[in-house]
């Protein structure tokens, strides 16, 4: 596993991280159903040299967190915990907002350290946009929970480049992470460029799209599984998208690869400031992913997969029109 520096002033990082939200949550058909196979997923991870493990403390409510705290607990050094807060929610796990006050800041960190079993978070970042609160407040009390070594690194996600460049004068911006994807290309136009000028690395979730450019999916979902009702997955969209997800299979076929290992070969391909997140909970797909690792791809090959896969190649947003309201793009 190659390593390099997260951002100009971040950690060592692995090539790729682990998402480990869909252990715990928003796909019904894993979500809190074999807590030891999750673990043995982030294991196996840390196994690999994966060091970057990506949680949110509205991930199960808790639950991931708790998950990844069992599975690191003898392995504190080899782990990168990146932990994202803010995000509300009621009893039912219905979504409420969110809340990236100073004081609720402080209180989520606590927390979060108190069920991960840590003494500090290496990457702490709101989940979204508290659009009641100024981004220097948010910024300025994570600040403060760096300067009590709580957190090591400041981290954002989903925000526009407006915002990047004000949290970035409160305290250094450690990572940005954000959806990068051959189906979701938008930050290209302004914030990657952004993130580039400041040193700002990029930790890009969704590099699978949630599993459509895998192309072993149907549109036939369990209910709450966040699938069933995203734009990309319904109708006409589906159908579009998997016929575009056909012509990756044809190049991934001439690679002598799966869809999923070249579509995470081309995100690596654009930079080592870029660390995408393989989002798995099954400890046969991670191994098969990391298979990208392995696979380059020439200039040739990235040229004429940026002009099969150009941004809007995929039909769809990527969220549900209330919820896009909350993300960059």
């Amino acid at each position: 596993m190659k390593t390099h520096r997260l951002g100009t002033n971040g950690p060592i990082v692995s090539e790729v991280g682990l998402g480990a939200m869909g252990i715990s949550d928003m796909y019904a058909n894993t979500a809190r159903k074999n807590d030891a196979e999750g673990e043995e997923v982030i294991k196996a991870a840390l196994d690999a040299g994966i060091n970057l493990i990506n949680t949110g403390d509205f991930y199960g409510m808790g639950h991931n967190e708790m998950l990844v705290g069992r599975a690191i607990a003898s392995r504190r050094d080899d782990a990168l915990l990146s932990v994202k807060f803010g995000a509300l929610r009621d009893p039912k796990g219905f979504w409420l907002g969110h809340d990236c006050r100073p004081a609720a800041v402080k209180n989520f960190a606590a927390y979060s350290l108190r069920r991960l079993g840590v003494d500090h978070i290496d990457i702490y970042q709101p989940a979204r946009l508290d659009h009641d609160v100024p981004i220097e407040e948010t910024v300025g009390a994570i600040a403060d929970l760096i300067k009590q070594g709580m957190v090591r690194y400041l981290g954002l996600s989903e925000v526009n480049p407006d915002i990047i460049r004000r949290a970035h004068a409160v305290h250094p911006v450690t990572a940005l992470e954000i959806e990068y994807a051959l189906s979701t290309r938008f930050i290209e136009r302004e914030i990657l460029p952004v993130c580039r000028e400041l040193g700002i690395g990029i930790v890009a979730y969704g590099a699978l799209s949630r599993g459509l450019l895998s192309g072993n999916i149907s549109n036939q979902f369990e209910r709450g599984d966040f699938r069933s009702f995203s734009p990309r997955f319904l109708g006409e969209n589906f159908r579009k998208n998997m016929a575009t997800v056909g012509l990756l299979a044809e190049m991934a076929s001439k690679k002598g690869c799966s869809p999923a290992q070249l579509a995470i070969a081309w995100v690596l391909a654009q930079g080592d400031d870029i660390v995408p997140l393989i989002g798995t909970s099954k400890r046969e797909r991670l191994l098969e992913n990391l298979g990208a690792l392995e696979i380059r791809l020439s200039t040739d090959e990235l040229a004429a997969m940026d002009e099969a896969f150009p941004e809007g190649a995929f039909h769809g947003e990527r969220y549900p029109t209330v919820a896009m309201k909350s993300v960059a793009g």
